[in-house]
């Protein structure tokens, strides 16, 4: 086939996507922004340590850096929150407020498996860069 491939590409754009809707979740947990109905957890609380795992964590994969690592902890971390706090409330995800957990959860799993795409920096932490 001719051309270019796009795959790593749209992948990179789908770890980028991702990476700052997670990061916006996490900044509206530490500290109040971009303003949200859900109150501002206590420090060291379950919703806070969510939210440095969001911040912190949509970080490193907006840049790519431990991209497999740390998509891993993340989808783990959405599987925690759906069946902690959102089946809790019905089962069906659209009801329950779930939803987005659940394509987070699946996502940052692809990532893990997938690898960065282009543009990340685990690239520049390898002997050899490979676009995975």
């Amino acid at each position: 086939m001719g051309g270019r491939d796009w795959t790593s590409t749209a992948l990179a754009l789908l770890r980028i996507v991702a990476a700052l809707l997670f990061i916006e979740h996490g900044t509206a947990k530490l500290i109040g922004w971009p303003p949200s109905e859900m109150p501002q957890p206590p420090g060291g609380s379950l919703m806070w340590i969510g939210g440095v795992l969001e911040a912190v964590g949509g970080v490193l994969i907006l840049l790519g850096l431990f991209t497999r690592p740390i998509a891993f902890i993340l989808a783990g971390e959405m599987a925690v929150a759906y069946w902690m706090f959102h089946a809790p409330q019905g089962p069906f995800p659209m009801n329950n407020g779930g939803d987005a957990s659940i394509l987070f959860c699946f996502v940052f799993l692809f990532i893990a498996a997938a690898g960065p795409g282009r543009l990340a920096l685990d690239h520049s932490r390898r002997s050899t860069a490979r676009i995975d």
